[in-house]
């Protein structure tokens, strides 16, 4: 697969994974979906993130991932898949209070977002297993332990 990806890091916070361990995950994500894909992600802050949450989500919080599919018309024949915006503080947080390694939640985040660009969604609880079964097989081929075992020092 040929992914090109665009990297935005819009906030200060130097604890972000590199450009290679996203494009790992995103292909991991895309094992089976498509030959060529054009993908931005976004580290952002906060504030970015919340605004972007409420603008489109009417949530006034900020969140971890939020997914943008590219609503180009098949007509155009573009590989672009969409964006993803992470708020690097709330994925370092939640991965300290959930005791996972940042690492693993990183690629977990990329995981999820990319399968939301895909069309899946976890709405309603059989989309929310199916959507998880997904995330934990693409994890497990990157020897991540399962994202939502309630200990991950097991």
């Amino acid at each position: 697969m040929t992914l090109d990806l665009e990297l935005q890091t819009i906030t200060a916070v130097a604890e972000t994974p590199s450009e290679d361990s996203f494009a790992q995950w995103v292909r991991a994500a895309l094992r089976w979906e498509r030959e060529q894909v054009e993908l931005v992600i976004r580290l952002v802050d906060e504030a970015e993130s919340q605004n972007l949450n409420r603008e489109y989500r009417g949530k006034d919080r900020p969140t971890n991932v939020l997914s943008f599919p590219s609503d180009l018309p098949a007509i155009v024949g573009s590989s672009l898949l969409g964006d993803l915006v992470i708020c690097v503080p709330v994925v370092l947080r939640e991965a300290a209070e959930q005791g996972k390694p940042p690492q693993a939640h990183w690629a977990h985040m990329v995981v999820h977002g990319v399968l939301h660009l895909l069309g899946y969604d976890h709405q309603e609880q059989a989309e929310a297993e199916i959507m998880e079964q997904l995330e934990r097989e693409i994890l497990a081929s990157l020897n991540i332990q399962d994202p939502y075992k309630e200990d991950m020092h097991e």
